[in-house]
């Protein structure tokens, strides 16, 4: 037991799935899973672990943002024995080659953030995706007619703010914005295990076209399946 996750030693696989919203990862749990058993509540931010084609994978809620994710991650890997992260979520696209529905392959995520500041200092720190993840991602995609991007994103920690601050970075080929990648693959790196941020482009924030509640559910299920199909090459 952690102080976010009252988990028992074995009941988080070496696989898991994080989403941001707690109500994603018992939707990703009870459609995606055969045999779900949910291990951890505390805070309600829920955790479950099923099978898939027999083979475990858990999802674990980690919160909004990267402080959040970061607690999640980090006790995962150091108390759990987690080896693989899958971050599956959505993302605004900030650049005209991400069409909504696009998905989104995080191959490096940059930020806008402090906490790599504080604990490499006086280095700044480039994180990157799992090569093997991200090749692997790259590879199932394309067998299933899935139109993904791989390239670089953004975890920034304003949701709100200038329509134009993230042009710099549009204008340096960066695809997407969310919370929460960059902190992951840092706390993935730091503690020797593996990340990848899947992400489906649910908005965009250069026209400032959305999904429509259909559609972003629709788009979701890709991306659970595509993850899912990389988490379960991992242990075939």
């Amino acid at each position: 037991m952690t102080p976010h996750l009252e988990a028992r030693p074995g009941d988080y696989a070496e696989t898991v799935l994080l989403p941001g919203d707690p109500l994603r990862a018992k939707w990703i749990a009870e459609t995606f899973l055969d045999d779900v058993r949910q291990v951890n509540g505390i805070r309600n931010c829920l955790g479950f672990t099923g099978s898939v084609k027999g083979l475990a994978v858990s999802v674990q809620a980690t919160g909004m943002g990267q402080p959040s994710t970061a607690i999640y991650a980090h006790e995962l890997i150091h108390f759990y024995g987690v080896k693989t992260l899958i971050r599956v979520g959505t993302c605004g696209g900030i650049h005209p080659s991400v069409k909504l529905r696009d998905v989104i392959l995080a191959q490096t995520a940059s930020t806008d953030g402090a906490m790599n500041r504080i604990a490499l200092a006086p280095f700044e720190f480039a994180p990157a995706a799992d090569f093997g993840l991200l090749r692997a991602a790259a590879d199932a995609a394309e067998r299933h007619g899935v139109k993904a991007h791989v390239g670089g994103i953004v975890s920034s920690d304003l949701f709100y703010g200038p329509e134009d601050r993230y042009r710099v970075l549009t204008d340096h080929g960066v695809l997407g914005v969310e919370m929460e990648a960059n902190t992951l693959y840092t706390v993935a790196a730091r503690g020797g295990a593996r990340a990848l941020a899947i992400c489906t482009m649910s908005d965009c924030l250069i026209t400032g076209a959305a999904l429509d509640a259909a559609s972003r559910q629709s788009s979701l299920k890709e991306m659970i399946a595509l993850a899912l199909e990389v988490a379960a090459g991992l242990q075939a």
